[in-house]
């Protein structure tokens, strides 16, 4: 169910992309595209019933169900990732501001 949830915050990631003109508003609907996919690939990783961690060893038995921790760790490299390139935009942003006094594509547009 947690699934839906991520696609329909990916989905209305792509639709604030297309729909927006403003430079940080763009910037923001990226960053709800990445939660939404961030949430997805953590709810594939989620197994239900399982509160193992996922160490072996020879005293335990191998048919076990463990949570996948492989789907955590690309996602927390996938958050800092993000917060990296939501800083260098808003970056871009700011330098768009000081040039052009406007956040709006169509104006920056006109008076290129």
């Amino acid at each position: 169910m947690i699934q839906y949830a991520g696609i329909a915050l990916f989905v209305f990631g792509i639709y604030g992309l297309f729909v927006n003109r403003n430079v940080i508003k763009i910037i923001v609907s990226i960053n709800v595209m990445e939660i939404g996919l961030n949430i997805f690939i953590i709810s594939i990783g989620y197994v239900t019933g399982s509160s193992l961690a996922p160490i072996v060893s020879s005293t335990e038995d191998l048919g076990l169900v463990y949570v996948d921790p492989l789907p955590q760790a690309l996602v927390l490299t996938a958050i800092v990732i993000g917060v990296g390139t939501t800083a260098i935009a808003l970056v871009v942003a700011k330098m768009i501001h000081s040039q052009y006094h406007t956040f709006d594509l169509d104006e920056i547009e006109e008076s290129v």
